[in-house]
Order: structure tokens, then sequence, then C-alpha cells
């Protein structure tokens, strides 16, 4: 599958600036066997307490720095083994994530006919379906879990049309986005009444197949439907979320990759692996490229922490390309970022509802401020 590869003062200062004004591929879905190994969430019982908001989500105080943001993502969301392993992960550390859904995952390959893509013939797509009705029940299973565990789920559209295909996601226009969502939400609504526990309305945004699609089609569509959000744009060094076309983009970070000689690419697994190897699977290599991709992952946080502050969004999919190394590494970046002081591995609506709380002039000067970088040696 193709996927766009182009690698796209003192804070103390910035901050006086800011009060001086009024003082963000879908792969083939893996084989999941077996049977569903969790039940729909327990109800809340009548007598329990209500939830209490994190002690970081609340108005910044004059010359308070925001937590550093760590948004961990995944494309397709279809793996029973990698929902598994990340649950367990962010339920030690106490860090969130959000996964985002190729609809079609949703569909048994028995039903693959029920799926049309924009320009596309029945039952095609650039990814697999869901497999048996036994994979589809625990792909449902899984998502009820994460839900009640505080997870997001976003979407990854349906069939994962990128360039090359005869009509790729970047030559989509209003309807066709439209069809793919109105295809999307109702997958959704279909597996609701198998149990799935996601309530559509709380899909508030997602990633596009590749980042590719031109935004100021699909944004809109985005907006119309009360969406809030989405992460496919890119962006030089990590960067603050702003408003475009009516929703929140929060780009996937472009950085310099310190062992491979500090190239730039996407701070996106796929594109790691890239810039290490061209994508040639090599799976003896996978410690080397998990220690490559971790050593970036620390340097743009480190960047971003001790800069701009800007939330760190960290792309990946549930696969276990060239022998696993780029799901070792996030594993353990995640195991060990969100225990950290003053930082929160959090959900992209948690970040918006977090951002909703701040006086937007501190905002726009926290925005102002130069992307943070991996620095060169």
């Amino acid at each position: 599958m193709s996927r766009r590869r182009w690698d796209k003062i003192g804070f103390g200062i910035a901050l006086i600036l800011t009060f001086v004004v009024l003082l963000v591929l879908g792969t083939v879905r893996p084989e999941v066997a077996g049977t569903p190994v969790a039940g729909p969430p327990v109800p809340q019982a009548a007598d329990e307490p209500e939830s209490v908001p994190a002690p970081w989500m609340r108005r910044l105080e004059p010359g308070e720095r925001p937590p550093q943001f760590v948004l961990f993502s995944f494309d397709g969301g279809g793996s029973h083994e990698h929902w598994q392993r990340f649950m367990a992960i962010a339920e030690e550390s106490g860090g969130r994530f959000s996964g985002f859904l190729s609809g079609i995952y949703l569909l048994p390959d028995s039903r693959r006919g029920e799926y049309t893509g924009p320009g596309h013939r029945p039952g095609r797509a650039s990814i697999g379906f869901g497999g048996s009705e036994a994979d589809v029940a625990t792909l449902i299973a899984d998502l009820n879990t994460a839900v009640e565990r505080g997870h997001e789920i976003g979407t990854h559209y349906n069939g994962h049309f990128c360039q090359g295909s005869a009509l790729g996601v970047g030559e989509w226009n209003t309807a066709q986005w439209n069809s793919e969502l109105d295809q999307f939400f109702a997958f959704v609504e279909q597996a609701r009444a198998d149990g799935l526990k996601v309530d559509p309305a709380s899909i508030q945004g997602g990633r596009t197949p590749c980042l590719e699609g031109d935004r100021s089609i699909l944004g809109p569509v985005l907006a119309e439907r009360g969406m809030s959000y989405d992460t496919s744009a890119v962006s030089d060094g990590i960067a603050w979320p702003y408003r475009e076309h009516g929703i929140w983009q929060f780009p996937m970070p472009s950085v310099r990759v310190p062992g491979v000689g500090h190239k730039k690419t996407i701070m996106m697994d796929y594109n790691l692996w890239y810039v290490q190897n061209k994508a040639r699977n090599e799976p003896q290599r996978a410690e080397e490229f998990a220690e490559v991709t971790l050593e970036t992952y620390e340097a743009a946080y480190a960047a971003a922490f001790d800069g701009n502050r800007a939330p760190l969004v960290v792309g990946n999919h549930f696969n276990e390309w060239s022998g696993g190394g780029f799901t070792r590494a996030t594993e353990r970046f995640m195991a060990g970022v969100c225990a950290r002081p003053e930082t929160v591995c959090a959900t992209y609506s948690e970040v918006i509802d977090w951002m909703a709380l701040q006086d937007p002039a501190v905002l726009e000067a926290f925005r102002a401020m130069p992307h943070a970088q991996v620095p060169l040696p």
C-alpha cells in the first residue's frame, strides 16, 4: 500500500509575550482468531459517584505552562492482539489513546458486498474486511472494552483508497466523502445491533488513508456532520492544533530522526520504517528499528516539553511490520512517558475539551511560538 512519504525564545520570553497580549494506512487487517474475550461495559450503579474531572482539566493559571499532551493513535484498529497489548500498557501507565477504526472491519467477509467505495465496485477495498463473524464479534468486544476504559474511537474511513487507486481519496469531492462517511456510520449502527457500545456521536474525528485528501473539501464535510477534528495534515516540527475549515486540525509532525543522520520524516511508524530501510521487510533488524524509533519519540518529546509544549501526535498502526520493532518502540514509549510529571497521554477529544477552557489569547500565543524541533547534534 502506498503512503505519502514526504518529509515535511526561550520558552520564558514567549510566555511573557503571551501574558502581555492578554494575559496536534490503514493496513491489511491482521488475522484475528478466536471468540470474544470481553463483554459490554458494566453499567454504572445508581449510587456510584460521578467521575471526577482529571486535575489537569482546568484553565491554566497566569504564567503556568500547559501539560505536555501525548496523543497516541492507531489507524485501522482491527487487531485483537494489539488492542489487548496497548490497553494493558495504558491501564498500567494511566494513559489513554485513540483508535481510528476502518469501518469495513465491522463487516464479515461474507457481507463485503454491502460496501461500495466512491467510484469503485461493490465489495472492493484496498484492505481486508472483517474476517469471520467470530472475528467481528471479537473486535466489537475490544471496542467495548476500549470505550469503557476511556479510550477514543475515531474513523479511518473504509476502503483505504490511496494514491494509485483508480479513484483515491485525494480525488474525492464532497458527495464522495459524504458517501464514505454515511457507510462508515451505517456499519457502526449495524454493529450496535450486535452489541457494539460505541456511541456514533462520540466519533468526533479521525485520520484519512495515507494522510491524503483535500482538507478544504473534507473539513466542511466533517463540520457539517458536527464532528470536531482531523489529524491528517503534516507540520514541520511539533505544532499546536489550529482551526481550519470549521474543525480542529492536529497535524502529524515531521521530525528529525537521530538514528539516520537526522533526516526528517513524518513521525508515523510506516514513515519511520521507510526512512530507515525503504520499508523493506527485514525482521532480523527489528530491535535496531525499535531503538531508532524510540530515540526519535524521546527526542520529539523533549523538544516539545522543553519548548512550546504543543501536543505530541504519535501515529501508528496495529501492525507488526519488519518483525514488530515499531510496535515495541511505541509500547516502550507509552509505558514510560504516560507516567511522567506534567505529562498527559490523552485522547483528541480530551485535548479539545481542555483547549475550550483556556483563554483564547493565551492559546493563540502558544500557537504562534516556533514549532518544536528535534535539534541537530
